[in-house]
């Protein structure tokens, strides 16, 4: 189960004006589950997206950025759950191919202006007959309000749907935010199997997307981890429809574009925490900040070093507090010239050491209360400066072997 996550609430997944969303059963690996999900687009609609750094990326990804790179405009996005597409070579990016051919075919447009998405098994070939077998299904499904059946029809191994809207006032007019996303394991993001998908009907001038989808991933999708492994398929979209009545926002340090970016941020992050929650087996939501870092990217490395520790998991799913897999991790993070005498730990309100030593007044019971949490933060004190960064993951369990062992299947 899911670690204090509820199934989306509907009311709160909110229309985007000149966004379409239609789902159908393409049979792509299974029967009798939602599988194949397009997305429709208004001309005029602004489009960027952020991709895996995985040098083995998927065919689909490679043909989002070709497409992308072609500035033609998105009006379309086909989405499959079951098969990645991914490690199929050649034949892969023809069958992908294919699929926006035919998808171009049914709406009269450009082929490049598809973004394909694929998500699921490596290594087997795509069923793109299927896929463009189910295509009419989906077009004559498809409607402004189907944001929750979309974010049903890409999961994989995701026990809960995850979707997120926001609304605020932009200029005197309402503007809208829905996103979903799917991801429970081989999740190491640095754009995390991860899609994600968020949309708006704000007006945001085209320069200014690039920029909005990095700041978002960065601020949410790659401060997540479940497993360390960096997926094939990763993909983060972002769409401003420009159907709302506000002036266009030229500017994302402008008062207006703070605002945007802000309440994109919180779906975002939203969407982000949710496939942690979710993470394969989870029991336990872990934040871990590192704090008074030299800069950023040291504090970085010593929380992700946390956060990818199977040792680290391991202890917090047992709920022990073999607290030194925690400085242990620290240690090893790659911070050259890190004093240990500095360092502090924290496991909420409890202080486990202070200056690299086990703290006089900790008690092992103290540690073991907050580790039987299902919500827990891990707070590490370098005391070399004032940077502080912070990133979200999960404990391991037996299932999530489990899982991987019968994902095949």
């Amino acid at each position: 189960m899911p670690v204090n996550l509820p199934a989306p609430d509907p009311k709160t997944l909110f229309p985007i004006a000149g966004v379409r969303i239609g789902v159908t059963e393409a049979g792509v690996r299974k029967p009798g589950r939602k599988d194949l999900t397009v997305v429709l687009l208004d001309d005029g609609a602004s489009v960027s997206g952020v991709f895996t750094t995985n040098r083995f990326c998927a065919a689909p990804v490679q043909l989002c950025r070709e497409h992308l790179a072609m500035n033609r405009g998105v009006r379309a996005m086909l989405i499959n759950t079951g098969n990645a597409n991914a490690g199929t070579g050649t034949d892969g990016l023809a069958r992908a191919r294919s699929t926006c051919a035919a998808l171009a075919q049914q709406l009269d447009i450009g082929v490049e202006q598809i973004l394909p998405f694929s998500t699921g098994v490596i290594m087997e070939p795509l069923p793109n007959e299927r896929i463009e077998a189910g295509l009419n299904a989906a077009i004559a499904d498809a409607k402004p309000d189907n944001w929750l059946r979309a974010a049903e029809g890409i999961m994989t191994t995701d026990t809960v749907p995850k979707a997120f809207g926001a609304q605020l006032s932009i200029g005197g007019a309402l503007v809208s935010i829905t996103g979903i996303s799917k991801g429970a394991g081989m999740i190491r993001p640095n754009m995390a199997t991860m899609l994600g998908f968020i949309a708006t009907d704000a007006c945001v001038h085209p320069s200014l997307m690039h920029q909005l989808a990095l700041e978002l991933a960065e601020g949410s999708f790659n401060r997540v981890t479940v497993d360390g492994d960096t997926s094939t398929n990763d993909s983060l979209v972002v769409i401003a429809s420009n159907k709302a009545a506000h002036p266009v926002i030229d500017s994302l340090d402008s008062a207006d574009g703070l605002a945007l970016k802000q309440a994109m941020l919180g779906v975002a992050r939203n969407l982000a925490q949710a496939i942690v929650r979710d993470g394969e087996g989870a029991t336990k939501f872990i934040t871990v900040q590192v704090d008074g870092g030299a800069n950023a990217e040291e504090c970085r490395k010593a929380a992700y070093a946390i956060a990818h520790s199977p040792l680290v998991k391991t202890a917090f799913y047992a709920s022990d507090p073999n607290l030194g897999r925690i400085l242990a991790a620290v240690g090893y993070a790659g911070i050259d010239d890190l004093d240990q005498s500095g360092i502090d730990l924290f496991l909420d309100d409890v202080r486990v050491a202070t200056e690299g030593g086990r703290d006089p007044a900790y008690r092992e019971e103290d540690g073991q209360r907050v580790m039987k949490q299902s919500e827990i933060v891990v707070r590490v004190g370098l005391g070399r400066g004032t940077a502080s960064e912070t990133v979200w993951t999960c404990d391991f369990s037996h299932e999530y072997v489990t899982i991987n062992a019968d994902y095949r299947s």
